[in-house]
């Protein structure tokens, strides 16, 4: 097979369009979550999943690891991709629940690479103002 000059571009644009979209996302994710400490909740058969709560923006980072979603706890031989939605969005209606705030419901979803998934929840509760005191789950570190 040939490429020409002008197939050579179209691969360079491609893989510029490709290259700019992980770049936003992480320029996203660093912008959001930076400097917060991450929580570990904990689903299934013990399967830890990190979390990064942005209390003022109703918006949870769920980060899992790469191993896990390899292997898969409790995925019995199924395709890690096919169970992925449904853990993180376990993962995040758990952590909301385990830090008290059961009011609180998912609205969004938003899937950055196979290991992020952002959740912006809802809840009925008014936003807490910077520095109130509130639950905490343990971190990994």
């Amino acid at each position: 097979m040939r490429t020409g000059p002008g197939g050579l571009a179209l691969v360079a644009v491609a893989g510029a369009v490709v290259a700019t979209a992980g770049c936003t996302e992480f320029s996203y994710i660093s912008k959001t979550y930076v400097g917060l400490p991450p929580q570990v909740v904990t689903i299934g058969c013990n399967d830890p999943y990190e979390v990064y709560d942005q209390r003022q923006q109703r918006k949870v980072l769920i980060v899992s690891n790469g191993l896990r979603e390899f292997t898969g706890c409790g995925l019995s031989g199924q395709d890690p991709a096919l169970t992925r939605r449904r853990r993180f969005s376990e993962a995040a209606t758990t952590y909301l629940r385990e830090t008290a705030r059961d009011t609180c419901t998912i609205v969004g979803e938003t899937v950055f690479t196979d290991l992020q998934t952002e959740f912006v929840y809802s809840c009925a509760e008014p936003i807490e103002k910077p520095g109130t005191k509130v639950p905490r789950l343990p971190g990994r570190y």
